[in-house]
């Protein structure tokens, strides 16, 4: 299968036909904001205003304003704990996204230390950080639309070892050739395979954008790990002190 052939190596790339179909149906992206902007775990950066005390002032206001008005603000929000909304907000999508999922990955040979979702939302105009993962993701498109940029050679623009120890995350991609560049436009229900460790930034198409990445640390494919979690692996037996205390904590969004 075109998936357990392409999932160790670099570049990232599209998934042409769902692995597993997706057949939960997300609340709107305005209602999940709704929700999400109060809770206390989420995070969220107001972009945009060469003024830094407008931006300050959408800050404070983010969580009482009027949907209206923060729909309007360029703005980037990811929750990373969506197992507390399970009960509610997303009652069923463990049993309709998670489980088919990991039993798919099982049954094809996986094995994963942790294999949890990631919420993002955000408004026309707004960008990730440049950054990279310690995790591979399955990246849903849900509402609106976004497109994922990363590289065709990442090893030749970022190499695993230097992703390893943060070299990544700016807020802007460095200079670079655009033919270097990989851009997928992601509509609702694409889905993409990001690789672990490699460099990226996600940019925003639509006036409200919402999708899900499900996370995955530790991969593993009958006892093989992807070519750049190697160098992951190497560093943290060299830096025992440091292994295992996040596998998503080079994540920055």
């Amino acid at each position: 299968m075109e998936f357990t052939n392409r999932w160790r190596t670099p570049p990232n790339f599209r998934i042409t036909s769902p692995l597993v179909p997706f057949e939960f149906r997300l609340p709107s992206a305005i209602d999940v904001l709704e929700r999400l902007r109060d809770d206390d775990a989420v995070r969220f950066t107001v972009l945009g205003e060469d003024d830094w005390t407008v931006r300050m002032e959408r800050t404070e206001r983010f969580r009482t304003a009027p949907l209206s008005e923060i729909v309007a603000w360029p703005f980037r929000l990811v929750h990373f704990d969506l197992a507390r909304f399970y009960n509610d907000l997303l009652a069923g999508f463990q049993e309709q996204v998670m489980i088919p999922w990991r039993t798919f990955l099982a049954s094809e040979g996986f094995t994963w230390q942790r294999c949890a979702p990631i919420l993002f939302i955000s408004t026309r105009g707004a960008a990730s950080t440049y950054h990279n993962d310690n995790s591979h993701g399955l990246v849903w498109q849900v509402e609106g639309v976004k497109t994922f940029h990363s590289y065709l050679a990442p090893d030749q623009i970022l190499p695993a070892e230097a992703a390893v120890i943060g070299e990544t995350t700016a807020e802007e991609p460095p200079e670079h050739d655009p033919a270097d560049r990989q851009s997928v436009r992601m509509e609702p229900g694409d889905q993409l395979w990001s690789h672990a460790l490699t460099p990226h930034w996600v940019t925003t198409e639509s006036p409200l954008a919402l999708s899900i990445t499900l996370a995955h640390g530790g991969l593993c494919h009958q006892g093989n790990y992807s070519e750049r979690e190697l160098a992951l692996r190497a560093y943290w037996d060299d830096n025992p002190a440091e292994a295992w205390l996040h596998d998503l904590r080079n994540t920055r969004y």
